[in-house]
């Protein structure tokens, strides 16, 4: 299936292709510098989504509509590994290394905002098969900031009142 892109649709796409480097290289980068092999695992783990990312919006702009079937798999697996992951810290909360906590939280604010861009991107799209990928891959966003609070919260970095 081949689509036409409005031009303000290809600016948005352009915006979200820039984010999607730079999630690959903040979350590929993070992970040479985490001490926590949990969160190594972590941030390796979503790079390959965000260059799954990448991939689909290259598609968008190229006039392809990617199915959104074949990342469902690629996603249940991310989400059964994080919350495996999550769940298996052992260290004693409140004890964690300041540098990770540092990694975390500026992940988890830029997952926020790459969220709320496909989120604007989502409402100025024309074509139905092209919001629900942008979706597909905005919840993929949510959940990469969910695997990240989930994380500080067990490693006691997140504080909740």
């Amino acid at each position: 299936m081949h689509v036409q892109l409005s031009q303000k649709e290809k600016m948005l796409l352009m915006d979200q292709k820039t984010h999607e480097e730079t999630c690959i290289d903040k979350y590929t980068k993070y992970a040479n510098q985490a001490q926590d092999p949990q969160l190594k695992q972590l941030f390796q783990s979503f790079a390959a989504q965000e260059q799954e990312h990448l991939n689909t919006i290259n598609q968008i702009l190229s006039g392809q509509v990617p199915s959104v079937g074949g990342q469902q798999q690629g996603q249940q697996q991310g989400q059964q590994q994080m919350a495996g992951k999550t769940q298996a810290s052992s260290s004693i909360p409140g004890n964690y290394n300041q540098e990770d906590a540092k990694l975390c939280k500026d992940l988890l604010m830029t997952e926020k905002f790459v969220s709320g861009a496909y989120n604007t991107a989502i409402f100025e799209f024309r074509d139905t098969n092209i919001r629900q990928v942008l979706n597909h891959i905005q919840k993929e966003e949510q959940q990469h900031g969910e695997g990240i609070f989930n994380y500080m919260q067990s490693q006691g970095m997140y504080q909740i009142q």
